[in-house]
């Protein structure tokens, strides 16, 4: 069977979540939430954990509106994704993130967590729901 190695990005103003999967892709979890400070930083942290976890693909999820439209904030997303995506030079596949946060959120509260005190770990754990859509979807799974 082939390894799976991808990273899973919650895309946000002042943080990026961060996921990744296990060898066989069946299970993602959430890695480390990195606080933004510049694109430079950012991809240069991004860069030491592709090279740890030998990535080959980045899945990012992208903020559809409850509509299925590509909002402002979709596009705003889906610029910076792709500039991080050359930067990196590794390809993205986008996932519908909608209501990720807020199952996060859920999650939390279910184990008597103060979300709202641990924005860091809301978005790691979105970051890890939206990886295991990707892989729940078995991209890279052929029938024969």
């Amino acid at each position: 069977m082939q390894r799976i190695s991808a990273l899973g990005l919650d895309l946000g103003h002042r943080r990026i979540g961060v996921a990744g999967c296990d060898g066989t892709g069946l299970i993602a979890t959430g890695i480390t939430t990195i606080q933004r400070t510049s694109f430079a930083q950012d991809v240069e942290t991004l860069r030491r954990l592709v090279e740890q976890r030998q990535v080959q693909t980045l899945v990012i999820g992208l903020p559809y509106t409850m509509d299925g439209e590509l909002g402002t904030q979709a596009q705003r997303t889906q610029k910076l994704a792709l500039r991080i995506g050359k930067a990196l030079n590794l390809p993205i596949d986008f996932v519908d993130e909608r209501l990720t946060s807020h199952e996060a959120e859920s999650m939390m509260r279910a184990q008597r967590v103060n979300a709202s005190k641990h924005r860091a770990l809301i978005d790691r754990k979105a970051a890890a729901l939206i990886l295991q859509r990707w892989l729940d979807q078995k991209p890279w799974l052929t029938v024969p």
